[in-house]
């Protein structure tokens, strides 16, 4: 079953930009119709020529802003946490493109999570394009068009789904907030460590060190 708005004629386009958190209006195709939008429009468009990703929110198509830079960041997180996980067999790291049902027609993309094997029915990944699971840890790496409202409402979406840990990493300031629910957070400084906690016990990357690998010295 799909989530969708309420009809047209209780809605305007502000309104609809406001709910999904006030995010620009080039981030929303206007096909296929606002409302209407279903899991198989996400997975169209992954697969189309200009292979966009799209998240799903209230049966509306959001797409997922582009960067080079935000991906190098992911990519390097992602290394870090295969490294450890080669070592402490505690589940899985998917990329940007590892689309999530958080609820019936709600699909997040986290730049990077993980998911613990206890969330998967015999250890085993699925094989469907979106299954349905919480990330025990999300990272968002924020772009210039992602919005505080945008970002709030995820984190709701997130822990409600049974996240248990949530990085919001800063490009711009160097920066992360670390949530370990919805509305409370610890910053971490450039000079700052983020540490897995009990998601994923003894991990840590230095935020300096994260930076600069990813070719900003």
């Amino acid at each position: 079953m799909t989530a969708t708005l309420a009809p047209p004629a209780a809605l305007t386009v502000a309104d609809v930009l406001e709910r999904l958190g006030s995010v620009p209006p080039s981030r929303i195709p206007i096909h296929p119709a606002l409302g209407s939008a279903t899991e198989a429009d996400v997975l169209f468009h992954a697969e189309a020529a200009e292979k966009r990703l799209y998240e799903l929110v209230d049966g509306v198509l959001v797409e997922k802003p582009p960067g080079f830079y935000e991906s190098v960041l992911a990519s390097v997180l992602i290394h870090r946490l295969a490294t450890y996980l080669d070592t402490q067999d505690l589940g899985c790291v998917a990329g940007e493109a590892g689309a999530l049902r958080l609820a019936p027609g709600l699909v997040r993309i986290p730049d990077v999570s993980f998911i613990a094997w206890e969330r998967f029915p015999g250890r085993k990944l699925p094989k469907v394009p979106i299954p349905h699971l919480a990330p025990d840890l999300a990272v968002e790496i924020l772009s210039s068009s992602n919005t505080e409202a945008e970002m709030a409402r995820k984190l709701r979406e997130y822990f409600a789904a049974g996240a248990r840990l949530v990085w919001i990493v800063d490009p711009e300031t160097r920066t992360a907030r670390v949530f370990t629910d919805a509305e409370t957070h610890s910053a971490v400084t450039t000079d700052g460590v983020l540490d897995g906690g009990d998601v994923l016990p003894g991990f840590q990357v230095s935020l300096r060190e994260w930076f600069e690998r990813a070719g900003e010295r």
